[in-house]
């Protein structure tokens, strides 16, 4: 499989695309009589999973948020329909892990200081939907490895072994999902106990392809290694490392990495210049100049100002 743009939901496609793809394969099927699960659900399935950057161009998060659950619950159908279809798996790992984040979980964020009950229910919601995105990761790598979330789980290195750089893309989403799970499941040791499944799946695609989609695997990395137990003092050189690297893939015009070590490393040291900076930073980018990446800047610079906002509370004197 190719690789994407993991960029926002660059596999999502709305109502237009599949409209304009549905019409003729109905008409087809009018005419030959042609089985509608074995023709329509392989041919608009590949539309939608390869409906190209769509959301990604767009420079409205509100309007996105509101088309996004027509485009996942598409996806969810036509794999009722057809389980194994590789492109629908990515597509609906990736679509249901950016939406969550961006539509769900920021929301928590935000809302915690105003109502501390309205954002657990939002993170309990988002941890649901984030394990739909990662089971669908692991649908994927098993449809072209069978059983291999199984064995993942009895021996993650010769599980992984068989991967090859085809699957980055799986391995990452996979990973980032699950990741998330477990960050909102800190009460649940079961879950916790999964985190070297997560650091496996991770650096297995970092091994395949480092500069996977400009740099996406290091800007989650970023996070990741301030974030991990027992991540000890070399944390911070690793998650820097990451950054320089992230910035370097994306000529720095993607703002993600910024707001990544403002986040994890500049709170965790409680350095409030190079947080200030930092932001100030992403905010700075030209959010028209890449417009594949646009909507994916519009909304981390939104992030950016509301973590400026915090400051106060995120550093004390």
């Amino acid at each position: 499989m190719k690789e994407k743009n993991a960029c926002w939901l660059a596999y999502c496609v709305g109502a237009q695309t599949f409209t304009r793809h549905l019409a003729p394969l109905l008409i087809a099927l009018f005419i030959s009589g042609c089985s509608f699960n074995s023709v329509v659900t392989n041919r608009v399935g590949d539309a939608v999973a390869n409906g190209g950057n769509t959301y990604a161009t767009d420079d409205d998060p509100e309007l996105i948020r509101a088309a996004t659950p027509f485009s996942l619950k598409l996806m969810e159908s036509l794999l009722s329909q057809n389980p194994k279809h590789r492109g629908l798996l990515l597509a609906a790992s990736s679509g249901f892990t950016q939406y969550t984040y961006v539509f769900v979980q920021q929301d928590a964020d935000e809302i915690e200081d105003r109502d501390v009950k309205v954002a657990a229910t939002e993170r309990e919601r988002a941890r649901r939907l984030y394990t739909r995105a990662r089971n669908y990761g692991l649908r994927g790598l098993d449809s072209e490895h069978p059983g291999f979330s199984t064995a993942l789980r009895s021996n993650p290195t010769s599980a992984l072994r068989v991967t090859s750089v085809d699957d980055v893309a799986f391995l990452y989403w996979t990973a980032v999902s699950w990741a998330a799970v477990i960050s909102l499941s800190k009460d649940n040791p079961e879950s916790i106990a999964d985190l070297p499944l997560v650091e496996a799946l991770i650096y297995r695609a970092l091994e395949l392809n480092e500069s996977f989609d400009h740099g996406a695997i290091h800007t989650f990395l970023i996070s990741y290694e301030m974030s991990r137990p027992a991540s000890g003092r070399g944390a911070e050189i690793r998650a820097r490392k990451h950054f320089l690297r992230a910035v370097e893939l994306t000529q720095g015009q993607q703002v993600a990495p910024y707001v990544a070590l403002a986040e994890a490393v500049c709170v965790a040291k409680q350095d409030r210049a190079e947080f200030q900076s930092l932001l100030h930073q992403a905010l700075a980018i030209n959010a028209e100049a890449r417009p594949e990446w646009r909507l994916a800047n519009v909304v981390m610079q939104n992030r950016a100002r509301w973590l400026l906002l915090r400051t106060e509370q995120l550093f004390s004197e």
